[in-house]
């Protein structure tokens, strides 16, 4: 009898070891400022809604994916054009809204469910000073264009990639039907285009839409207003065995997801980047202000 309780109690307690493995979420991220900070606060936000949570934060984009699809990361942030054009390989133009049903339905067949998409889009934007864009009445690229084929003489800050790709800068200009003599064109490095812009030194620059350094700079991002740009939505990416193992997961996640936008990505990314606060007090008091812990 003793024997019998005892085979009873240990196979009790392998089970709760298996049921407790099986309920581990391993929370990935990539090696940017962004992606840190989500990473944390979606593995904050999860343990305090009493989920046992793994972080594996800051590795490269093309790794962290294969890892996903190979089970050995349950969940993290992707960016819908990155799935469609990287991982997916389609590289013919569609909408926001028509880029999201694409890489859901294309990664869906691979076991990994999009959950709702963020309001934060971290695409290529072109960016002017504040002040200058308003003596200017420059808020859209159509405006920007305008002022351009009017005469107004504005320089651009380009990085070399942009300046060469098919889908870059040339496109742009023909989508937006104005020119830029090459003279009027400097090419630097993503990082030096902020503090020409900053400066002085240039009128028009090529920047990431949820830099921190848009706010710090009192940037104004030019409406994309004839949708040229591909659509970078922030977005929740969780294998379907991690849903099915955790049915609320899905509905948790959108809530936080729900929250974020450029403007908070961007405010978010200049704490660390500009204010030197660290990744996990940015994230841990965003949580707090949104009363997720």
């Amino acid at each position: 009898m003793i024997k019998t309780l005892t085979t009873t109690l240990t196979g009790l307690a392998l089970a709760s070891s298996v049921t407790a493995a099986q309920a581990e979420i391993v929370v990935g991220g990539k090696n940017f400022t962004e992606q840190q900070i989500l990473t944390s606060m979606t593995a904050q936000y999860l343990e305090g809604l009493d989920y046992d949570i793994e972080k594996r934060a800051g590795m490269g984009s093309a790794i962290l994916r294969q890892a996903q699809e190979n089970g050995q990361i349950d969940m993290y942030w992707e960016y819908t054009g990155t799935s469609l054009i990287n991982y997916n390989d389609v590289t013919e133009p569609l909408s926001p809204d028509e880029t999201y049903a694409r890489v859901k339905e294309l990664d869906g067949e691979k076991g990994l469910v999009w959950l709702e998409p963020s309001n934060a889009n971290n695409t290529y934007a072109l960016a002017m000073r504040e002040d200058d864009a308003e003596e200017r009445g420059i808020e859209t690229l159509t405006d920007l264009a305008e002022a351009v084929n009017g005469g107004e003489e504005l320089s651009f800050a380009l990085n070399a990639e942009f300046y060469a790709r098919e889908d870059g800068w040339r496109p742009l200009l023909e989508a937006y039907d104005f020119r830029v003599s090459r003279g009027d064109i400097q090419r630097m490095d993503t990082g030096l285009v902020y503090p020409a812009l900053r400066d002085g030194d240039v009128e028009v620059g090529l920047v990431f839409a949820t830099d921190g350094r848009i706010p710090a700079f009192d940037f104004r991002v030019l409406e994309d207003d004839e949708g040229f740009f591909p659509a970078y939505a922030l977005t929740p990416v969780v294998r379907q065995e991690t849903l099915d193992e955790n049915p609320d997961l899905a509905e948790q996640m959108n809530k936080l997801s729900a929250l974020l936008d450029d403007d908070t990505m961007a405010e978010l990314n200049a704490r660390v980047d500009v204010e030197r606060e660290t990744i996990e007090d940015v994230a841990e008091s965003f949580l707090k202000d949104n009363e997720l812990m």
